[in-house]
């Protein structure tokens, strides 16, 4: 069945999203490799080539809705489908560590930062999701993971940071809506958090490796037909949102 299932990859020149890839791949999926930049998705998509595998890149910057309308004109027209979303592209453009004087308390953080934040890491996916749930609906099937984090937990929602918790909350409650609104569809929308990974943002001090943290997310995109929809999960366990 897989062989048939084509994934679409946001933020996949590196970390988390390189390692979906390359997963999804291995499981049998052709997939489209999204990146911001022509050399590193390209650079990205030919490594995953030399190892067998089937993937291409697709340049857009998703925070573009001109480019998030030509990636679905290019998946309707060449493909005709699109069969997994992986809403990973996401930036933290906050000061890390919680010492920083400035702009890692929502007290004095520039409410720019914040709005740029939410711009890739909130309504990209809202884009994408809206340009390719038709494609899905289509085909009658379909798995929509939306990559978040812990920081976006209401229910453990700490201080620092608040482009990217508020971001990752926004995401989560955009995953809880159109999980319910494809209520009764082949079509599944889920939340995960892959955990502290050492990527560019998560840091070299990170708990897990970029594997380690797309097991999750990959599990959420080869979920069976009787597999869930609308929750928020770590390691394939259901976390509180």
């Amino acid at each position: 069945m897989l062989a048939q299932k084509l994934a679409v990859v946001t933020g996949a020149a590196r970390g988390l999203g390189l390692s979906v890839a390359r997963e999804l791949a291995a499981a049998g999926c052709l997939v489209l490799m999204v990146g911001r930049t022509a050399e590193t998705i390209e650079d990205a998509a030919r490594d995953l080539q030399a190892l067998g595998h089937k993937v291409l890149p697709h340049v857009a910057d998703v925070t573009d809705a001109s480019a998030v309308a030509a990636l679905a004109a290019r998946l309707r027209r060449e493909f005709g489908r699109a069969d997994i979303l992986v809403n990973n592209a996401g930036v933290l453009l906050e000061p890390r560590g919680f010492a920083a004087p400035e702009g890692a308390s929502a007290l004095v953080v520039d409410p720019e930062i914040v709005a740029a934040t939410y711009a890739c890491n909130a309504l990209a996916p809202l884009r994408l999701i809206q340009a390719i749930v038709p494609l899905m609906r289509d085909n009658g099937w379909g798995r929509i993971v939306n990559v978040s984090s812990g920081m976006g937990q209401l229910a453990d929602m700490g201080g620092c940071w608040p482009g990217y918790r508020m971001s990752k909350a926004a995401l989560n409650a955009l995953t809880r809506l159109t999980a319910r609104e494809l209520e009764g569809s082949p079509i599944k929308v889920n939340a995960v958090c892959p955990g502290w990974c050492r990527t560019e943002m998560g840091g070299q001090d990170a708990t897990r490796s970029a594997d380690e943290g797309a097991q999750g997310i990959v599990w959420a995109a080869l979920l069976p037909d009787d597999g869930p929809s609308g929750g928020f999960f770590r390691d394939g366990k259901p976390i509180d949102w």
